[in-house]
């Protein structure tokens, strides 16, 4: 496999094709995925460990991956563009031996498509070997990066977790986890890192906790990852979430956790996204299931926008609860009308938009059967620009639907991501430029509906900021928790 996608090519990540290097979500209306982590801590059996968590964490990045693990002594990792089943087979993980390991499944919202860029970074540090692991995006990494390069730093990728690091490197501090600290105190955005030295295994979260981190228990040994879900797939519990602004620090000589910080909590914000799109229906965030919340959202959308129909549909996967929602609101029977081709793999950019749009049909298949002649309710978790809609709705018209009401469990999408989450320009947002009827006709729907931001918030369960369970919904209301780098969106009410 190429280490990087060559020009003209499209990479398939799960929702959409990713047009060409760093093109992501700007070519059609899915939103990027995130990236994942998976860190354990005493078991003998770390990389295997590892490997099963990150494939449980797939959904969250296919476009590399990578496992670095350690015996006390020596550092062993190995990274490769793909899928984790493609990257890692028995002869490279059992070479990998030790009871601490950090992982990684990759989904690049900075930083180019190719194997340098692929983690855990390894780097050399006075101390010795370093390996680091995150899900998010920093903010302020281009600054910094020019203060670095400026006093003689040299960057070997273009992902902005290097950033971090060369403050490491450059801290004053001589212990790693006052180096540690001392950097994340520089850097702003939405971050879960993992830390691995020969003897350490560092766990923080950034101070609003915009990113998912859970930490789990495996008897004796701890688990980390970027949901609970991966948990589930090696035999372990869900032990809690990381705290917003918490450093935890395992240490293979006492065996010994230490609790520490190194931020106040900031104003709480998970990503909103998160339990509407990203994260997978059997994972927990804060003790709230993604499944039930998926499924509240359907029920809060049907009170808000109910319509007479003959069959409820959602569009695959993360719909699908919100659809089942839906339909046990109303009453409307639920049906698969619409069927996910899950071995599309990679294939070439299309020459003509007739191609194109049979290449929506490969993605997605209506069952003639359950929607012909049928008054269609089509239920959805976000419209981006519109264009996937559109095709969705013209597949459910040519099946033979007679109407087709479309139905977002969100409210309307209008501003972009800077939180690792890859998004297209505010202008390229159809929810920014239009009105919902504009977007009702531009997408060939009968009805549109989108989910209130009250009945969004009331359905996952976190309403009430004042007790520190708030949300980041800057995607939908424009309030970012920190300072963002788009001029457009400075002054627009970030707290």
């Amino acid at each position: 496999m190429s280490d990087e996608i060559k020009d003209g090519q499209r990479l398939w990540t799960g929702n959409y094709y990713n047009e060409g290097v760093n093109a992501h979500a700007g070519l059609l209306d899915k939103l990027g995925e995130e990236c994942g982590v998976f860190g354990v801590f005493g078991h003998p059996e770390a990389a295997n460990l590892s490997y099963y968590g990150l494939h449980a964490l797939q959904h969250r990045g296919q476009e590399s991956c990578g496992i670095c693990v350690t015996n006390g002594e020596n550092f062993e990792y190995h990274r490769g563009m793909g899928l984790v089943k493609e990257v890692f087979d028995h002869t490279n993980l059992g070479r990998m031996n030790g009871n601490m390991a950090i992982g990684h499944v990759r989904y690049s919202t900075s930083g180019e498509s190719k194997l340098a860029n692929a983690q855990p970074l390894v780097f050399k540090y006075r101390e010795g070997d370093l390996a680091i692991a995150t899900n998010g995006n920093l903010t302020n990494a281009p600054e910094i990066k020019r203060e670095l390069e400026q006093q003689g730093s040299i960057f070997q990728t273009t992902s902005d977790t290097e950033v971090v690091a060369h403050l490491i490197a450059r801290s004053r501090h001589d212990d790693i986890v006052g180096a540690v600290k001392e950097a994340l105190q520089r850097v702003v955005g939405a971050f879960a890192f993992l830390f691995l030295t020969k003897d350490k295994l560092i766990a923080a979260l950034d101070p609003h906790a915009l990113r998912p981190f859970v930490i789990g228990r495996l008897g004796n040994a701890w688990l980390f990852a970027s949901e609970s879900c991966a948990f589930d797939a090696v035999g372990g519990t869900y032990y809690r979430d990381m705290a917003p602004g918490e450093l935890l620090v395992l240490d293979l000589h006492t065996g010994a956790l230490t609790e520490d910080r190194f931020s106040p909590i900031k104003r709480r914000a998970i990503c909103a996204m998160e339990f509407i799109y990203f994260a997978r229906p059997d994972s927990d965030i804060d003790a709230i299931n993604i499944h039930s919340a998926r499924k509240r959202m359907g029920r809060q959308l049907a009170i808000e926008s109910f319509v007479d129909a003959d069959v409820v549909t959602g569009v695959p996967d993360s719909s699908i609860s919100a659809a089942i929602g839906f339909a046990e609101q109303t009453g409307i029977p639920y049906e698969l009308g619409l069927i996910k081709n899950r071995y599309t793999g990679r294939t070439f950019i299309q020459p003509s938009q007739e191609l194109r749009e049979q290449g929506v049909k490969m993605k997605l298949s209506a069952v003639r059967k359950v929607v012909e002649g049928k008054r269609v309710v089509m239920i959805d978790d976000s419209i981006v620009r519109g264009t996937t809609s559109l095709r969705i709705v013209n597949l459910l018209r040519e099946a033979g639907a007679t109407e087709v009401h479309v139905r977002i469990s969100s409210p309307p999408y209008m501003n972009p991501c800077y939180y690792g989450i890859d998004t297209p320009n505010r202008k390229e947002l159809i929810a920014a430029v239009k009105s919902v009827e504009e977007i009702r006709q531009a997408i060939n729907a009968d009805s549109l509906h989108f989910l209130s931001k009250e009945g969004l918030l009331a359905s996952i369960g976190r309403p009430n900021v004042e007790e520190n369970r708030g949300m980041c919904t800057s995607c939908f209301d424009n309030r970012y928790p920190t300072p963002v780098p788009d001029e457009e969106a400075l002054g627009c009410g970030c707290d």
